[in-house]
């Protein structure tokens, strides 16, 4: 009577394992990139701060509270690092390796309760994200 083999050798599964292990270590990477997305979200997190920080600054504004951020100008200089920085408490966050910029992007305010658009650009290595965020004039 003959003795029939079921299964796999070790061996077998040895080789199996090892092939498995150098696909996920060599094609996984190259699928799974997470650095542009988690660059976007950060770039629109930012965005969304600035657009925050503007909507509450115009509140306070309005209200006549002292104290406010000057967003006013007919001219392209109220999209800067500097003016849009003073709306987030310790201005454009500089942990994490991302760096912020502020591009024009209409950038000229009409009077108070305007808006203007800054386009807002996140930069990690040689990646580089950006985001538009609507900013209320105060003047």
């Amino acid at each position: 009577m003959k003795s029939l083999q079921k299964g796999f050798t070790l061996i077998e599964l040895v080789v199996v394992i090892i092939i498995l292990g150098i696909l996920a270590a060599v094609a996984l990477p190259r699928f799974i990139d997470l650095t542009n997305d988690a660059l976007t979200a950060a770039v629109q997190g930012v965005a969304g701060a600035v657009a925050s920080g503007s909507a509450i600054n115009y509140g306070a504004f309005a209200a006549g509270h002292g104290g406010t951020v000057s967003i006013a100008g007919a001219n392209a200089a109220v999209c800067t690092t500097g003016n849009l920085g003073q709306l987030l408490t310790g201005g454009f966050p500089s942990s994490g390796g991302v760096t912020y910029a502020v591009a024009t992007n209409g950038g000229a305010c009409a009077g108070a309760g305007t808006t203007t658009t800054c386009q807002i650009n996140g930069t990690k290595g040689s990646t580089t994200m950006s985001a538009i965020v609507t900013v209320i004039c105060t003047g």
